[in-house]
């Protein structure tokens, strides 16, 4: 339930004028408040006229000249900046203990004498950061570019007219309007409400919205009854108001907290999985770094070549540019995500949205066209259609004196378009009102004109006007039935004389007479069928949550074509228990007649399930599912709190451009699994046989050098993986981000690419008779070989290049690595590098090699995903409490600089 209006529900505290420059003792501007609820608090003590004197502005708002001053003067109004910082980028390429330790140790070698080692080292070491940085830095100017797309605004009064702003560019002294579903974009000291109510939860955690007025409270009041004012990052919940900006950015209460979180976006359970998976490899890589140099001191080995090749294993077990390829990929993500008008307002959502695989959905402007039209006016007990259409606009937001469509929802501007003579409206003054709200579903307004007794009319769902009736035609019920069955929208109308009455006290809106019922059509929307079906090939299942009757959702679903196993109403949901609703939701397709409360329980009822769950909504009574769901979308032409609710944004509000998210996000996940799965698996095989043959060997099987160029050949091959084609199959199926599965293909493949690495130990000890110049030869070819090429298996389930063809970019960065590989022996800085020229057998025999190694791989994938496709998906993680609040200040952040 609303919380109680209080009596002040409908009042206005502006005055006729102030003066421009603030006087003694104004209210300071945020950078100058100690305390950041300090000028929230003393503006709530104080006369509204008394805090607009202060603050040097009046009703007609700031004139343009004050506002550029003070936002010059104050800063924007923003928590966050959102700037790619290129040294920020660089130190998280540094910042690996093992690449610090290797450049340390390869200085301490060069003082030493082993200068020419230090050199290639130190510049193999550079070219391998540099490409990491490029990209990730590449990666975050994307993000930065999505960032800048996404902008908010709010209705403010300057030089006396209204006009949108964006929510950055306001500051203290700024009027702002109030509307339903607003987020409150700074902290205001309200002028003037009529009904308003706000949402602070995200601030005190109360689930009732706190009824709003412009009567001072006591000094000292906490920021939970500050009932005169409305605070940055709260919701409109109900009503109208005004109010003047007394604190922006972090000197307002939601701005401190936000400021007080990491303005890093949360991670996905995916990435926290690699996180975790990197460390156990460093923990490997440290284990064995350890392990190989005692043995290698032991061995009597040269101490700093000892460390040099310790440290150099370390490096290429851990996947280095995996950050790189991880934000390549997603960066790439995006931005193939808005050519298809599909915004993504962080990153990681690309992941949540390829794992989707079912939709909760409302029916109007994705199913339906939106289009609301008024189809005719239904009177009942002998009234007329004019008068029925005259008491409809007569409880809307519409200006009685010159009514117009701007600012009416959808419903009252069909209406006001209807023929009807709108010149009779201006005889009529509304003397209060009560607006409508998603739990009474009615919007009631006591008005009156000149000879005549004041009127009371209620608005709104016929489920929710009929019961407030005293007598209700017998035909009435009947009449319903049959507009909803031929899937019309209805709101039903009624009304009743008040003799005297100056306001809506308890109890007046009773005892009404059915007028009829207002009759609306959205036609089902051409192409939603074919939509419909292209997510269900997409593995997307599809329910329907919509605050319309039952009849009216099943005939729009029937229409579509859709399967309807079963329905519930909003109070058939109230009437189960949560075990209840879990097992009833994944059977129930259509879900009518539901309150916001609700909608967000049937989300979490979903999730109960192991379903990743969507939600697609754009109105004020969808935030709370928005907010619930694993990945919440809306419209760019949805209210405030929705789309800052929700991770997604449509620029068409089409399930077509929803359907091509779901693909290009699986695609991005696809691509980014490959690169995990190959590296890890490559590098700890290839790894594992350095350490081995280190022990069994006289000499090191590789120089240190020469480990860190072949890992740099081998990333560098890989960094275009990200452009890499994706085959059907593995678009059809929700995509799940599987840390276990990368451990066990690692622990599969790893094995495989040792095996032949010893093979070539043998090949080159026993058959060629090598020394240690030829036998790194041989091997550092083997394995930038074996390394590269294992891509074109593991990138698809089929038979590769016959049944799967990779990107062209791809091929061509294998072979030019492998090529680079098998000619630098022969190159003039082979001496350089500890390179010589191998003979023209030991090529047959690595063709001969490589031929039973990618059969032997091919015939283990069979294998690996024959098994795992027996297991069970991994469990998801509900999200973390901090992201609910980073969604809201996201809004609240300045554009990246030019």
């Amino acid at each position: 339930m609303p919380a109680e209006r209080t009596p002040d529900a409908t009042t206005d505290a502006t005055p006729d004028a102030t003066t421009d420059a603030a006087t003694p003792g104004a209210i300071a501007p945020r950078g100058a408040v100690a305390d950041p609820l300090s000028a929230v608090r003393r503006c709530a003590a104080e006369d509204a006229a008394r805090v607009l004197a202060d603050l040097g502005s009046d009703a007609a708002g700031l004139s343009a000249a004050q506002a550029a001053e003070r936002l010059l003067r104050d800063g924007p109004n923003a928590i966050h900046g959102h700037r790619a910082r290129p040294w920020r980028v660089l130190g998280r390429q540094l910042r690996s203990p093992i690449v610090l330790m290797l450049f340390g140790t390869a200085i301490v070698a060069g003082f030493v004498g082993d200068l020419t080692d230090a050199v290639v080292i130190g510049v193999i070491l550079l070219i391998s950061v540099g490409l990491g940085f490029v990209n990730e830095y590449r990666a975050e100017r994307a993000a930065d570019a999505m960032h800048d797309r996404l902008r908010h605004t709010a209705i403010v009064r300057r030089d006396g007219a209204a006009l949108r702003v964006d929510v950055t560019e306001l500051v203290v002294g700024d009027v702002v309007a109030l509307s339903v579903g607003a987020v409150v974009p700074a902290d205001l000291r309200l002028l003037h409400t009529e009904g308003l109510e706000c949402d602070e939860s995200i601030l005190t955690g109360e689930a009732l919205p706190a009824a709003k007025g412009v009567a001072p409270v006591p000094a000292g009041t906490g920021v939970g009854d500050l009932t005169c004012c409305a605070l940055m990052g709260t919701v409109v919940h109900a009503g109208t108001g005004a109010g003047v900006v007394v604190a922006t950015g972090a000197g307002a209460e939601f701005g401190r907290i936000a400021a007080g979180l990491a303005a890093q976006e949360p991670q996905t359970e995916f990435q926290r999985g690699l996180g975790r998976f990197s460390t156990f490899l460093l923990i490997v890589a440290l284990v064995l770094t350890s392990t190989i140099f005692v043995i290698a001191v032991l061995l009597g080995r040269p101490l700093i070549e000892s460390l040099l090749f310790s440290l150099a294993i370390a490096v290429g077990i851990t996947p280095q540019l995996l950050p790189a390829v991880v934000s390549t990929s997603l960066a790439a993500g995006s931005r193939a995500m808005a050519r298809r008008r599909v915004l993504v307002k962080r990153m990681v959502c690309i992941e949540d949205l390829g794992d989707l695989d079912l939709l909760v959905t409302d029916k109007t402007g994705t199913l339906t066209t939106g289009q609301i039209a008024f189809a005719r006016a239904e009177p009942v007990a002998g009234g007329t259609a004019q008068s029925l259409i005259e008491r409809g606009l007569l409880a809307s937001d519409a200006d009685l004196a010159a009514p117009s469509p701007v600012g009416l929802n959808a419903l009252d501007a069909a209406l006001l378009a209807a023929p009807t003579d709108l010149g009779a409206l201006a005889a009529w003054r509304r003397r209060d009102a009560v607006p409508f709200d998603h739990e009474r579903r009615t919007t009631t307004v006591l008005v009156a004109r000149d000879g005549a007794d004041p009127l009371v009319v209620v608005k709104g769902s016929a489920e929710s006007v009929m019961p407030l009736c005293a007598d209700v035609p017998a035909d009435a019920a009947a009449t319903l039935d049959a507009l909803y069955r031929d899937g019309f929208r209805v709101v039903a109308v009624a009304a009743r004389s008040a003799p005297g009455a100056e306001s809506l006290a308890p109890g007046l809106a009773e005892g009404l007479a059915l007028d009829g019922f207002l009759v609306f059509s959205d036609a089902v929307k051409p192409g939603a069928q074919a939509s419909l079906e292209r997510l269900a090939g997409l593995g997307v299942a599809v329910k329907v949550c919509t605050g319309d009757g039952a009849v009216v959702a099943a005939r729009t679903c029937a229409d579509l074509g859709m399967t309807v196993q079963g329905v519930l109403t909003g109070a058939e949901v109230d009437a189960l228990d949560d075990a209840g609703l879990i097992e009833a939701a994944e059977r129930t397709t259509i879900f009518a007649r539901v309150s916001p409360e609700q909608k967000a329980r049937i989300v979490r009822a979903l999730r109960r399930h192991g379903r990743a769950v969507g939600f697609l909504g754009d109105g004020v009574n969808d935030a709370l599912a928005l907010h619930g769901a694993d990945i919440g979308i809306s419209v760019d032409s949805a209210v405030d709190v929705a789309k800052d609710a929700a991770d997604v944004l449509l620029l068409d509000k089409d399930l077509d451009v929803l359907a091509d998210g779901v693909t290009e996000g699986r695609r991005i996940f696809a691509n980014t699994i490959k690169y995990v799965m190959m590296g890890t698996s490559s590098n700890f095989g290839n790894m594992f046989s350095a350490s081995a043959a280190s022990i069994i060997l006289p000499f090191l099987p590789m120089l240190p050098g020469q480990i860190l160029l072949n890992n740099l050949l081998y990333d560098a091959s890989q960094l275009v993986i990200p452009a890499d084609r994706v085959d059907p199959e593995q678009l059809r199926a929700p995509s799940h981000g599987d840390i276990a599965a990368v451990r066990r293909f690692m622990l599969l493949f790893g094995p495989i690419s040792s095996l032949f690495d010893f093979a070539t130990f043998g090949l080159m000890l026993f058959v060629f008779h090598a020394g240690a110049p030829e036998f790194r030869s041989g091997w550092f070819i083997e394995s930038i070989a074996t390394q590269t090429l294992i891509v074109f298996a593991i990138r698809t389930r089929r038979v590769p290049f016959t049944r799967s063809r990779p990107a062209p970019v791809l091929v061509v960065t294998v072979l030019a690595a492998i090529l680079i590989g098998t000619a630098l022996p022969y190159t003039p800085v082979n001496g350089l590098l500890g390179f010589t020229p191998l003979p023209a057998p030991f090529f047959l025999a690595l063709v001969g090699m490589l031929i039973v190694y990618l059969v032997l791989v091919e015939l283990a994938k069979l294998w690996y995903f024959r098994r795992a496709g027996a297991l069970p998906a991994p469990a998801r993680v509900p999200h973390r409490p901090a992201r609910r609040v980073l969604r809201r200040a996201a809004r609240f952040t300045v554009r990246s600089p030019r």
